[in-house]
């Protein structure tokens, strides 16, 4: 049937879901064990809480479902493609994805500690940078008592490597 003779009521809303972190096209995804297992819980979340819709609108119920199923496809995505990177056979003496590293920045005296981590997992205010970030790129193969330095438009920022840990 031709759109011209259907109610503009009865057309359906298409669910806007925001697009999950940037993972740019041909790059790995790769997680720690952490975020897989953040990813997986998630997930479950996500099922539970379209399995629990309280909601007694025909018309808002499947659009909420159809939300979370949107979201749903897009995290399923992210799984099926992440590889989990075993931190344990990372070389403990250089920075590379999973490491914890404190860092001296600038003259700053007071050490800095961001986990390297994969694009989902990444959260500043928790510490965690992704792999593909430029900080995590400038570090990457770096062991402690190196330098890297961040090119700013007014100024150089310099990070001095002074522990690497992989958390277990």
């Amino acid at each position: 049937m031709s759109r011209g003779f259907v109610k503009e009521d009865d057309q359906e809303e298409v669910p806007f879901v925001a697009p999950r972190a940037d993972l740019p096209e041909g790059v790995i995804n790769y997680v720690t064990q952490a975020g897989m297992d953040a990813l997986l819980a998630e997930n479950d979340q996500l099922i539970a809480e379209r399995d629990s819709l309280d909601i007694t609108d025909e018309k808002e119920k499947r659009i909420a479902t159809n939300h979370i199923n949107a979201r749903l496809q897009l995290l399923n995505n992210r799984i099926l493609s992440a590889k989990v990177v075993d931190l344990s056979k990372q070389p403990q003496d250089e920075v590379r994805f999973g490491a914890l590293v404190s860092l001296k920045i600038g003259n700053e005296k007071k050490l800095q500690q961001y986990q390297i981590v994969g694009v989902d997992e990444a959260d500043i205010s928790k510490g965690k940078i992704s792999f593909i970030s430029p900080i995590a790129r400038l570090l990457t193969d770096k062991k402690v008592g190196e330098t890297a330095v961040l090119q700013l438009t007014k100024e150089d920022r310099t990070f001095k490597v002074m522990d690497i840990v992989y958390p277990t």
